[in-house]
């Protein structure tokens, strides 16, 4: 087997189990994803196809957090699979020792972290973008019509809805909403509608009740009352996070730390590889016992990655508890290998 082939042959089965574990991870990631929006169709009868679709929006983001996992425990497999065929023993005794497989592996970081790279910075918080814009006109464009119930619906900033739906007539609706009152309102029934830009509420045989800043009670028991509201949901711009900003935004906008957050999941994806390559592959350790600190010492430093992230930190704190955790997991690699070779 000439040189060249053996490359291609250890990159196929490489990517071939990377795919197979990103189909696993994405797929039950995208299904939790899903059965959180369904909650939004259960609810406000939006469309399950509008929801699936709107679902798909979501997978550029799931990859880039769930991609240094895949790489685990494709790895993983893939060399324990080797090593249980004997193959890594055979592709040694063709000579160069490791030189194959430094080869494959410069080649496959290389276009994982240039795709990676593309998704993160770019692709992702584009797509995420348009999710959160889609999913923002799917919760506020609400269609009564549609809904069978409502349970303490959060319609705007300051008002709570609920109600029951029986044969499209509407009962027991009970309206909580805020302007200089506190104000409460129940109707045996009624009708809702959603127009211009307006709530509009349409109450039969109920009672306001009102407290103001001193704590004063006013109460008003009514036959036919209309009640409107303006649609005072958020602006849309202010539903963009740092997930929807791409690289471009963060260097207008001189976010360093959503820059250096991506940069070091980049760093990551280096890290997971070359301790797989150091810890495992070197001296073609695949035990059992070996596979599982690996694992552990990669995912612990990617879950705390993650944490570190979400808490928003100070941005030189993050940098130093990071890199201490990378550097200190390394030493104990070395540090484990050195006592096992004596």
């Amino acid at each position: 087997m000439k040189l060249h082939k053996l490359n291609f042959y250890l990159l196929i089965q490489i990517s071939k189990y990377f795919f197979l574990i990103l189909f696993i991870f994405l797929s039950v990631a995208w299904l939790l994803q899903l059965t959180r929006l369904f909650t939004i169709s259960n609810l406000m009868n939006i469309e399950i196809l509008d929801i699936i679709f709107l679902s798909f929006y979501l997978i550029p983001n799931i990859i880039t957090v769930i991609l240094p996992f895949i790489l685990i425990f494709a790895l993983l497999l893939c060399f324990i699979k080797l090593h249980k065929d004997n193959e890594l023993i055979a592709i040694l005794s063709l000579g160069k020792e490791l030189t194959h497989f430094k080869k494959v592996f410069l080649i496959f970081t290389f276009s994982i972290v240039i795709i990676f790279s593309i998704l993160n910075f770019y692709l992702a918080p584009k797509i995420y973008e348009q999710y959160k814009i889609i999913e923002y006109d799917l919760r506020n464009n609400l269609n009564f019509n549609k809904m069978v119930y409502s349970n303490f619906l959060n319609i705007n900033k300051s008002t709570i809805l609920d109600f029951n739906k029986i044969d499209n007539s509407y009962e027991d609706i009970f309206i909580s909403f805020k302007d200089k009152k506190d104000n409460l309102f129940y109707a045996r029934k009624g009708n809702i509608f959603n127009e211009n830009n307006q709530y509009k509420f349409q109450l039969i045989d109920g009672f306001k009740i009102s407290i103001d800043e001193k704590e004063q009670v006013e109460k008003l028991e009514f036959l036919n009352y209309v009640l409107k509201i303006e649609n005072q949901n958020i602006n849309i711009g202010k539903i963009i996070d740092k997930n929807t900003l791409t690289i471009f935004d963060d260097i207008e906008e001189e976010n360093y730390i959503n820059i250096v957050y991506k940069i070091f999941d980049i760093i990551l994806i280096f890290y997971v590889i070359f301790l797989f390559y150091y810890n495992n592959l070197v001296n073609i350790r695949f035990n059992t016992q070996n596979n599982i600190f690996y694992s552990f010492l990669c995912i612990v430093t990617l879950i705390l990655n993650q944490i570190l992230k979400n808490s928003e930190i100070f941005l030189l704190n993050y940098i130093l508890i990071l890199l201490t955790t990378i550097f200190f997991s390394l030493i104990i690699t070395y540090l484990k290998l050195n006592y096992e070779q004596n």
